[in-house]
């Protein structure tokens, strides 16, 4: 049986290759690095920007002008663990055009420097801040112990930047986000922040609202970064299901004949079987005849049944001298263009955000990880553009759950957790949805295509933007953000408030296994709520903004992809799958407003995949676990839902009917039936 045949891809995506990302302007800079350069005099910069699109690069040009021109004494970059520090060793710059090259001290990246974060680490610091030198490197730790130790007033004008930011969090616990607010709040330091993935697993706000407005942010998107590449085409991205031990299966998603890294699960998952080494000796042994270790290198041979001989690297051995030398030969600068030094990287806690191996087509991870941004950034291992290679995938190979186990609870948990992920990188890897209202002064945006017979002004239109990827999107009723905060976030955090909805456990299991479901108290009224949580600063009409823009955002998403999947493959002329299907549901229905948005489940098209790839019997016993926890209205919904009755009211002259026979204006005249019983039921009480 073929390996791909057993993948089952819930997202297929195709770029144009188009070249433009991977491009340099005159100053040597690539499209990300010019745009944050563009921003070079902001105090506080954010850099979302996908793995492998040269955010430390983008940081030295940054810092180079903030030391020369902006009067800044000194640069601090703090990376979250030892191994990113090399990200920024020195770089000959002005050897691509910039005016000044990029130069650390070797006695400055601490990186590299023996002793601990909370010693000698510290001292050095403490040093390097009495001295006339421009730039350090060292880890999150080694920072956070050198802040306690000198106060944050030692770093007055100075620019830290924090790499990986997506580590801090405005949790009072996390001493790095503790530090950031108290720079913050004395305005004395420049700070430049990179993050490859902004929203954290634990769906934990990352800075507290007031400190992240003062940020300036400059966003360049997976859609841009891949479009742009010269080789890399297509990225798929699916789930697995097996049933007994995942050593057995492995073979069925494993391809030995693409350059694959294998994440083993954590030894306390589900998936594992408790013993790390058995489980890396299964694989090899399932992928031929092993031959002995390669003495330089470290990497295992093992000889295919077609006599392939394949070089593993093994990350899991627990013998530090053997995964050392592993590991450096992974590293060796000389053998990064050298498509045939390692065919397979296996590994646990390793080789995940900044591990840079470009030739990786197959990121396979065994097992659920409970972050989101530990997804992104195993996803990002995949998705580096290299010479020859023009498709790359993900594939996440899940434990089915079994009724018989008494696990089955959290197996569940974990089945949708992962449709969650992958939802939500659909929605990362989807071009940037703008959306306006229809009326009367509606008209073509200049740069955009509006398809074969162009702008009609009597339709709700579909714009493309093939070089920004972007779409520019007509929907009629569509609520438009009043407040600048408001438009910010429909203009750049939709992802973060589809995070939230799709990791919300109550959406996605009616979402998926509620019969009865009315998509309404999804999209209005659990979207509506997570909003207003979310955003409490925000009145109710930017609130309701947002929620539209959002819920258009994903729902659109899935109708393309249904679409997608349903026809051919994406022909060689680019990305055209997903903007095809955009387009095509946009024509197909009568017209595009935001009701009819809002009457789409947008879990449909999860559950359509999900049936496909879990066998019948555990898809029953799934749908029967979760319907057993269901609970008829709470007080909060509704309220809710009688807000929305209100509005009803307003609109169409009367309250909604219980008899009626649209479900979502039942569902209205119910909650305002539950609000007067439980009115009714204090008064008698």
């Amino acid at each position: 049986m073929k390996p791909e045949t057993k993948s089952v891809p819930s997202v297929s995506v195709s770029y144009a290759r188009n070249g433009s990302s991977t491009k340099s302007n005159e100053l040597g800079m690539r499209a990300m690095q010019e745009r944050a350069y563009e921003k070079r005099g902001e105090q506080y910069l954010l850099i979302k920007s996908p793995p492998a699109s040269g955010k430390s690069r983008a940081l030295m040009f940054v810092a180079l002008d903030k030391l020369h021109n902006q009067g800044l004494k000194q640069a601090i970059i703090v990376v979250p663990e030892k191994s990113i520090g090399a990200s920024f060793n020195d770089e000959p710059l002005t050897k691509f055009g910039f005016w000044a090259d990029w130069y650390v001290e070797p006695k400055w990246n601490l990186c590299n420097a023996p002793g601990s974060d909370n010693g000698g680490k510290v001292k050095s610091v403490g040093a390097f801040l009495a001295s006339d030198d421009r730039v350090l490197v060292c880890t999150h730790a080694t920072f956070r112990f050198a802040v306690d130790q000198f106060g944050v007033e030692a770093f007055d004008d100075r620019l830290i930047a924090v790499d990986e930011f997506h580590h801090v969090s405005a949790n009072p616990d996390n001493k790095l986000g503790l530090h950031l607010g108290q720079f913050i709040a004395r305005d004395k330091v420049h700070v430049v922040a990179m993050t490859g993935s902004y929203f954290r697993g634990d769906a934990e706000a990352v800075l507290i609202p007031e400190d992240e407005a003062k940020f300036d942010s400059v966003t360049y998107t997976y859609y841009e970064q891949l479009n742009g590449y010269q080789y890399l085409k297509t990225l798929d991205i699916g789930y697995y299901f097996y049933s007994g031990s995942y050593a057995d299966d492995i073979l069925n998603v494993l391809d030995p004949a693409e350059k694959t890294i294998v994440h083993i699960p954590s030894v306390n998952s589900r998936e594992s079987t408790k013993d790390k080494i058995r489980e890396v000796e299964h694989i090899i042994e399932e992928l031929g005849e092993w031959q002995g270790a390669d003495p330089v290198t470290g990497f295992q041979l093992v000889k295919t049944p077609e006599g392939r001989v394949l070089r593993i690297a093994d990350l899991v051995d627990d013998d530090p001298a053997k995964r050392d030398r592993v590991s450096a030969a992974l590293k060796d600068a000389g053998q990064k263009n050298n498509r045939d030094h390692v065919d397979i990287i296996i590994a646990l806690g390793m080789a995940k955000e900044g591990f840079d191996w470009i030739w990786c087509e197959h990121a396979l991870t065994v097992g659920y990880r409970s972050s989101l941004t530990e997804i992104v950034q195993i996803i990002g291992r995949a998705t580096r553009d290299a010479p020859g290679k023009t498709r790359a995938r993900f594939t996440n190979l899940i434990a089915e759950p079994d009724a018989s186990e008494e696990a089955v609870t959290e197996a569940v948990n974990d089945t949708l957790k992962a449709i969650a992920a992958s939802l939500l990188m659909e929605q990362v890897l989807a071009p940037r949805f703008n959306f306006k209202p229809k009326n009367e002064t509606s008209g073509p945006v200049e740069g955009f295509d509006y398809g074969e017979g162009g702008y009609d002004p009597a339709k709700c239109n579909v714009g493309f933007n093939e070089e920004s990827g972007q779409f520019q999107i007509e929907i009629k009723g569509l609520a438009e953000p009043k407040s600048k905060e408001a438009a910010r976030i429909c203009q750049e955090d939709l992802n973060e408030v589809i995070t939230a909805f799709v990791q919300d456990k109550t959406a996605i299991e009616r979402g998926l296994f509620d019969e009865e479901l009315v998509p309404e108290e999804l999209t209005q009224v659990r979207l509506g709520k997570i909003i207003k949580d979310k955003y409490p600063e925000l009145d109710e009409e930017d609130q309701e903004a947002v929620r539209q823009h959002a819920v258009a955002a994903l729902n659109l998403t899935q109708k393309a992809k249904e679409i997608a999947l349903g026809g051919a493959e994406a022909d060689q002329g680019g990305n055209t799958a997903l903007i095809d299907g955009v387009r095509k549901f946009a024509m197909d229905v009568r017209e595009l407003d935001i009701d009819l948005i809002d009457r789409i489940n947008p879990f449909g098209e999860a559950y359509a995949i999900l049936a496909k790839a879990m066998s019948e019997e555990s898809l029953k016993q799934v749908a029967a676990i979760i319907s057993a926890k269901k609970v008829s209205l709470t007080p909060e919904e509704a309220r809710e839902l009688a807000k929305r009755a209100l509005k009803f009211k307003q609109e169409r002259g009367r309250l909604p009917s219980i008899t009626s026979p649209d479900a979502w204006e039942k569902r209205m005249a119910e909650g305002v039936a539950f609000l007067a019983r439980m009115k009714a039921e204090a008064a008698n009480g």
